[in-house]
């Protein structure tokens, strides 16, 4: 049966760096010394260094935490004004990360178009989008994967390995865009300001074809933990997108995953295989705390995640497009043929897994 492959990765970020500007405005929403004393050590345990936003950072984060005034205290958008923003500005950070591809004349055989992204809705949707900004053939088929949250990076290369196992001359281009700094809320609770800390905008687009070259997808498997689905949560409020992020996800996914680990049977996600049979760890970056929780719960070596750090450190988490950049820095760095594993968390609370072998 004929294979799919992820043959190249093209990744942009907006140009602003906002992850100083949004640690200075969040502390007038803290209630008190101990809590910003709390806050400021979560941020220094954090592992996160730069976050990025298609909203200019102000100059007086006291005043207002971007020029448009989207974030002026007592004074927030709707969500309406971040959809528009949202429309306007996530098709040009996908067509930077469509470029980054080189596709050039190949572009014109582009057979299919699969987006996702949780952080932004709009009709015509930005498929369409898409469409008209790349000049595409309007004869191809498009595919929206909508608020799956960051395990939707999996759910767009499942899409796009069943269409090439089943059209073999498909060329599919797969785009995970998210603007995820459009959703900061007003509070004091500091749960939500320490999930806020985490995320920043960022796109990935992938090639995904027959041709023998990249990284080769192998096979996906879904998990879902018992009794979690209220752990992870995203809702669309009046002021833009809620969030609830619980502290107990990361010791689900460690006890979930040194149950797989120990059950180890061909209908668990890792199909009989254990950890030594992977060279390589592509890992969605959630959070440092995801990560020491993969670390654990697995057993692996404490490099093992190196990718998925290094991206966490430069970029925090983008949702969807977090993993497309872990996968693409393998890409980018590894020599020589290696089996992988690959893995990503959302609401459900759901561990979306696939393996995968890299050649370079």
């Amino acid at each position: 049966m004929t294979g799919a492959y992820i043959n190249r990765i093209g990744t942009a970020v907006p140009t602003h760096d906002v992850h100083g500007t949004f640690i200075d405005f969040v502390d007038q929403f803290l209630p008190d010394r101990k809590t910003k004393i709390l806050f400021k050590r979560m941020v220094q345990r954090s592992d996160i260094e730069h976050r990025y936003s298609t909203l200019q950072p102000a100059e007086q984060p006291e005043v207002g935490a971007d020029r448009q005034g989207f974030y002026r205290p007592g004074l927030f958008a709707g969500t309406g004004p971040r959809m528009a923003h949202f429309e306007t500005h996530a098709v040009k950070l996908a067509e930077e990360a469509v470029a980054g591809l080189q596709l050039d004349d190949e572009l014109g055989s582009i057979t299919h178009l699969i987006v996702a992204s949780c952080t932004g809705f709009t009709a015509p949707g930005l498929d369409q989008q898409l469409m008209d900004a790349l000049v595409l053939d309007p004869s191809v088929e498009r595919t929206m994967v909508g608020f799956m949250g960051c395990a939707a990076a999996v759910n767009a290369l499942k899409l796009a390995h069943h269409i090439v196992r089943s059209e073999p001359l498909a060329k599919v281009l797969v785009v995970n865009i998210e603007l995820c700094t459009l959703h900061l809320q007003e509070t004091s609770n500091i749960e939500v300001l320490l999930s806020a800390l985490l995320f920043g905008d960022g796109c990935a687009a992938s090639l995904v074809t027959s041709r023998p070259e990249g990284i080769a997808l192998k096979d996906f498997r879904v998990a879902t933990i018992p009794d979690t689905r209220d752990l992870i949560t995203w809702r669309i409020g009046n002021a833009g997108f809620e969030m609830t992020l619980s502290g107990e996800v990361p010791a689900q996914i460690s006890h979930a995953l040194r149950r797989e680990a120990e059950r180890n049977d061909d209908q668990g996600i890792f199909r009989g295989e254990g950890k030594d049979d992977f060279d390589l760890w592509a890992v969605h970056a959630g959070g440092r705390t995801v990560l020491d929780a993969v670390e654990q719960g697995l057993d692996l070596a404490p490099d093992a995640l190196r990718w998925s750090r290094s991206v966490l450190r430069d970029f925090g988490n983008m949702s969807s497009a977090t993993l497309m950049f872990v996968l693409g820095r393998m890409m980018q760095s590894w020599t020589g043929t290696a089996r992988g594993f690959g893995m990503a968390f959302g609401p459900g609370l759901v561990a979306e897994t696939f393996r995968f072998e890299l050649m370079r």
